[in-house]
């Protein structure tokens, strides 16, 4: 059971969060989405060649990114939306939100299957059921996520204090995979944006950016083929 934040909304005046955080954990499930939906259709369609250890790798991906997703509006829901709720009060209704997260799960359960399957016979019927999954879910994420930022952004800049949102942060955070998720949050910056990630950053998070990005880079080349990461 999560551990309710004590809540102190913003006061006029105060600070503003930052939350360049939150609009990177979603450019990167953006863009990975994208791409895993155009991967796997040149998969289907034989526009991409693969054997069983590219298929398994693929796999691997879907899978890590599918919890990665329910990692993050899991962590909304529990943490975030509580924080926003109890600071905005009567200017903010989550339910629309809420609900598009009950949807989300049962079509990560799917596209899990659907890249087990893929993995055990890869082929263009499974790889077409991957695409077919990976196409919905990046439909779903496209419309959630826009709706989100519209509703939510500006509601947590008004209304949720510096304290709290570093704590929403720091408790998300403990609960990620951040093998996964440092390398391609460190992919989607901008040169500005990364230099700030840089230079906020404690010095064991600039290890892990040392030590896994070169190692992920590798694992993107076996799924996607070349990719261009930032070091």
């Amino acid at each position: 059971m999560t551990t309710p934040i004590d809540v102190r909304p913003r006061s006029a005046g105060e600070p503003v969060p930052d939350i360049l955080g939150m609009k990177l954990a979603h450019r990167v499930m953006l863009k990975d989405a994208a791409r895993l939906v155009a991967l796997a259709a040149d998969l289907a369609a034989g526009r991409t060649a693969y054997d069983r250890k590219r298929a398994q790798a693929v796999a691997a991906y879907v899978v890590d990114f599918a919890d990665s997703v329910h990692h993050h509006h899991t962590a909304e829901d529990e943490i975030l939306w509580p924080v926003i709720a109890a600071s905005a009060g009567p200017h903010i209704d989550l339910t629309a939100l809420t609900d598009d997260h009950s949807v989300l799960d049962p079509r990560l359960d799917q596209l899990r299957s659907a890249a087990t399957r893929f993995a055990a016979a890869p082929g263009e019927d499974t790889a077409t059921v991957l695409a077919v999954g990976l196409a919905e879910l990046r439909d779903l994420l496209n419309e959630h996520i826009a709706d989100e930022e519209v509703s939510v952004f500006p509601v947590i800049e008004e209304y949720v204090s510096v304290g709290n949102w570093q704590e929403v942060e720091s408790r998300i955070r403990k609960r990620a995979s951040l093998t996964f998720e440092i390398p391609r949050v460190v992919a989607a910056t901008t040169p500005a944006e990364y230099a700030t990630l840089r230079a906020e950053a404690p010095l064991p998070v600039r290890l892990m950016i040392a030590l896994l990005v070169p190692r992920f880079r590798r694992r993107e080349r076996v799924v996607f083929g070349s990719e261009t990461q930032r070091s």
